[in-house]
């Protein structure tokens, strides 16, 4: 005779591998939002039914077309199926993007061009004529990220000196600080903490992530770099953190990092949510499997996750 649906049958790793969803995002989800109440089986382990991996198939497709997972925590089954067929829908019809606003690339142009005449009031400038003009994303993805990989490459190259580079990076750091204090967010909005392990000095990976979340309605707490795992641990207890954002840019391969990330692990509730990136973050890739981390290899996967874990888009203040 066949298996009822809803035998509850199936461990949260099988339901991971088949929903597409991590593991800490179903234990978040279900914490924050009762999204599901799964069995236990006697050792204590969740486990779901047929139709729960069906249901949450339908929630990651609405989350991935940006749609808030609070929000639809609250929808029937048919209310979410319809959702679902809609945005399908509005995709299949909707022109794709195409180009960029002529301001954007000069943009970066110019602020390069400051950064090589160590202009600062200049390069001040024009991030916060661009940080106005443009939404948050496109300020972000297209200008801030592009800026210092350009700056990074030309000091790589010795076209840049370390003054030069300094410089640049200190505008910056004011910029974004100013973009992330105009978003607000709610007084029980989720929080995110960011910062960078012992010997990973490199801050700005963090500094974006940090702006990406309070973009999206985080309440965010940026912790600086080259911090060690129980300080790190130690903020997000207290701030009762959803995530803890880690950045690696260099050194890639430090033998230091397995260890720390073990103990920041160890260290924070189980359901906080680990999340990596940077553009060092592959050369750690068994040490963050080990501690169940979600790779998020750039600003729009970032975006992404953190919508599927609860935020949402505030107006700037």
């Amino acid at each position: 005779m066949p298996e009822s649906p809803q035998h509850k049958r199936h461990p949260i790793q099988v339901v991971a591998r088949r929903t597409g969803l991590s593991a800490d995002v179903l234990r978040a989800w279900e914490k924050r939002y009762g999204i599901l109440k799964p069995a236990r089986s006697g050792g204590g382990r969740r486990l779901y039914a047929d139709d729960d991996i069906e249901y949450l198939r339908l929630l990651r497709r609405a989350t991935s077309a940006g749609r808030n997972v609070g929000q639809l925590a609250s929808l029937s089954r048919a209310e979410l199926e319809a959702l679902v067929r809609e945005d399908d829908a509005a995709a299949a019809v909707s022109p794709a993007v195409t180009g960029s606003p002529a301001e954007l690339g000069p943009a970066v142009e110019r602020a390069l061009a400051a950064a090589d005449a160590l202009n600062a009031a200049e390069l001040e400038s024009v991030l916060r004529r661009a940080m106005i003009e443009n939404e948050a994303e496109r300020f972000l993805d297209e200008v801030v990220a592009p800026l210092l990989v350009g700056v990074g490459s030309r000091w790589e190259h010795q076209q840049l000196s370390p003054a030069h580079e300094h410089l640049a990076s200190a505008v910056v750091r004011t910029v974004l600080a100013e973009f992330i204090a105009s978003f607000g967010s709610e007084p029980n909005a989720a929080r995110f903490v960011s910062a960078t392990l012992p010997g990973q000095r490199h801050e700005f990976g963090a500094m974006l992530a940090t702006a990406t979340a309070a973009s999206l309605g985080w309440r965010v707490i940026y912790l600086g770099a080259d911090l060690p795992a129980d300080a790190i641990a130690s903020a997000a207890r207290q701030a009762e953190a959803t995530v803890v954002a880690l950045s690696f840019v260099h050194p890639a391969a430090d033998a230091r990092v397995a260890g720390q990330l073990n103990d920041l692990r160890a260290a924070l509730p189980a359901d906080v949510v680990l999340l990596a990136g940077g553009r060092g973050v592959d050369s750690y890739a068994t040490a963050l499997r080990d501690v169940r981390a979600i790779v998020v290899p750039d600003l729009a996967r970032l975006r992404a996750t953190l919508v599927s874990l609860g935020g949402e888009r505030p107006a700037r203040r």
